[in-house]
Formats: structure tokens, C-alpha cells, sequence
């Protein structure tokens, strides 16, 4: 079972490294349009749970602060995700965006129990010099035509960290819940765009794959995949998996023509990216307790 819960939440990861690319190939749909098609397809595999198994509906029944998390996460990362992909260039905003692996274990390390580590400082340290080698286009001249695009991955990276951490409290939720989470924000981020954005739809065929391919899986499938992963598998491995994330998506984007590869580009992967690897360090290198007993 643990394993298995491990192998699902890592394909939760694996589809995440192509949320940057999809979104760079969705073509100039306002960000909250996005969201709000995306997340009612990212809703219609458990929605359709739900109709064959209407009696699953009493586990949407929780508790305020579980929604006001959940929904603040996804609505949050996601309205501030799509911004940042909008208004600065794809691999440098996405690269800014997944910070969050690094901020969950500095995080973590200062919740009771915990203590921060050298290397967690280092880590860090480590992150934001790749964040500076990202914004700092020109050498200490940071250029401001992206300056709402860096702005927003800022923000995204802590509201997902934030989300991440805080979820932590609520083992014992459904993962049935997270439709309701993909429902809400989808409601919520339609209504964003009728006040705030004009309508703008696909142009052609290939940007409206990329937006069907966001709801059915970075921004859909994914959702469910890591909540049974980290409730059922072993939260250690997949944390310090989701550190590859911000390079394979890197990589994608450079793979399919979204960036050019650069030293600088190069720099700052490699920073951020050894940063959240090295403040993980220690959840890397934990091995599993030999008295543990084994799965039913």
C-alpha cells in the first residue's frame, strides 16, 4: 500500500514539471479564464465518482478551515501561477514559482518539534542567489518589464508552500474533498474574470489541447494524485522528489522551444534547484526504520 501510495503521488510531481510548458502553449487566455476552465475540468473525474458513488458526498462535509485552505491554495497558486506565466518569460517565472519545495522544508524545520539546521539556512541562501541570477537580467538592473510576472511567482511560491504546510493538519480529510476544492475555484476564478478580464479563447487547436491538457492533468489529476500520495505514501520520498520539479520543468520548456538555454538560465536552475536538495538533505538521506511494521 505504501508503495503504491509512493508510486501515485509521484506522478503527481511528474505532471506538475509540465504545468509551465502547458500554460506557455495555451496561447494569451486571461489567467483567471484559465483557472476557471481548467480547474471545472480538473473537477470532472470526481465529480463523476460522486455520481456513481453518491454516498461519497457526506465526505465533502468538512470542517470551514479545511475549505478556506484548500481553496485558498489552488485558487491562490493557480490565479498567481497563470499571472506569472502571462507577464514574464515562461522558464523564468516558473523557475521563481517552484521555490515552494525550498520554503516547505525551511518551513517545516521551524514548526514544533523542529529546528533550523546550517544547511537549511544554505539552502535557502542558495535559492534566492538563483532567484537573483533569474530577475537580475542585466546585471543589477532588474529589468521592469517583468516585474509583475516576478512579482506574482513570488507570491505563488509562498501560497503553495503556505497550503502545503498547513494541510499537513488535516491527514484525516478525504482526497473526495478536493473536488469540491477544484469546483470552488473554478467558480470563484470565473467570477474574477467576468469583473475583471475581457473573454479570449484558443486560437487554434494546439492552444486548446495545452488547456484541456492543464484540466485533465497539472491542474486536475495531479491534485488527487498528491493528496493520496502524501495520506497513504512516504511523505519523505516524495518530498524530496518534488525537488526535481522546478529542473525537469526547465527542461521541458527548453526541450519543446518555450527558452533558450543560457548560462544564466543554467546558474539558476542548478542553485535552486541544489538549494532545495540541500535543505532537504536530511529527509534525503533518512533511511526507513527496520522495526517498521510492514504494510496489511
Amino acid at each position: 500500500m505504501k508503495v503504491r501510495g509512493t508510486l501515485i503521488g509521484f506522478t503527481a510531481i511528474l505532471m506538475w514539471s509540465l504545468l509551465a510548458l502547458m500554460t506557455a502553449a495555451s496561447g494569451t487566455m486571461p489567467p483567471f479564464q484559465l483557472a476557471a476552465i481548467t480547474f471545472a475540468i480538473g473537477s470532472l473525474p470526481g465529480v463523476l465518482l460522486l455520481a456513481v458513488k453518491p454516498e461519497r458526498i457526506k465526505l465533502l462535509r468538512q470542517p470551514p478551515k479545511v475549505w478556506l485552505i484548500g481553496i485558498g491554495g489552488l485558487f491562490g497558486y493557480h490565479a498567481l501561477y497563470f499571472t506569472a506565466l502571462r507577464n514574464a518569460p515562461a522558464v523564468e517565472a516558473g523557475l521563481i514559482a517552484y521555490l515552494w519545495p525550498l520554503l516547505i522544508v525551511v518551513g517545516s524545520a521551524l514548526l514544533p518539534g523542529e529546528r533550523l539546521r546550517w544547511f537549511h539556512v544554505a539552502g535557502a541562501i542558495a535559492g534566492l542567489a538563483g532567484t537573483f541570477a533569474i530577475i537580475s537580467r542585466s546585471g543589477l538592473n532588474f529589468d521592469q518589464a517583468y516585474l509583475l510576472g516576478y512579482g506574482a511567482a513570488f507570491l505563488c511560491a509562498f501560497t503553495w508552500s503556505g497550503y502545503s504546510l498547513l494541510t499537513r493538519r488535516f491527514e484525516a480529510v478525504s482526497t473526495d474533498v478536493v473536488t469540491g476544492f477544484c469546483l470552488a475555484t473554478s467558480a470563484l476564478s470565473f467570477l474574477c474574470h467576468l469583473a475583471l478580464e475581457t473573454t479570449v479563447w484558443p486560437a487554434n487547436g494546439s492552444e486548446w489541447a495545452a488547456v484541456i491538457g492543464l484540466g485533465l492533468l497539472p491542474v486536475g489529476a495531479a491534485f488527487y494524485a498528491w493528496d493520496y500520495g502524501v495520506k497513504n505514501g512516504d511523505i519523505q520520498i516524495l518530498g524530496a522528489a518534488s525537488y526535481a520539479a522546478p529542473l525537469l520543468s526547465t527542461l521541458i520548456l527548453t526541450l519543446f522551444g518555450f527558452a533558450e538555454p543560457s548560462l544564466r538560465i543554467g546558474l539558476a536552475c542548478l542553485l535552486i534547484t541544489g538549494g532545495a536538495m540541500l535543505a532537504a538533505k536530511e529527509m534525503i538521506r533518512r533511511k526507513p526504520k527496520r522495526s517498521e511494521a510492514p504494510a496489511e
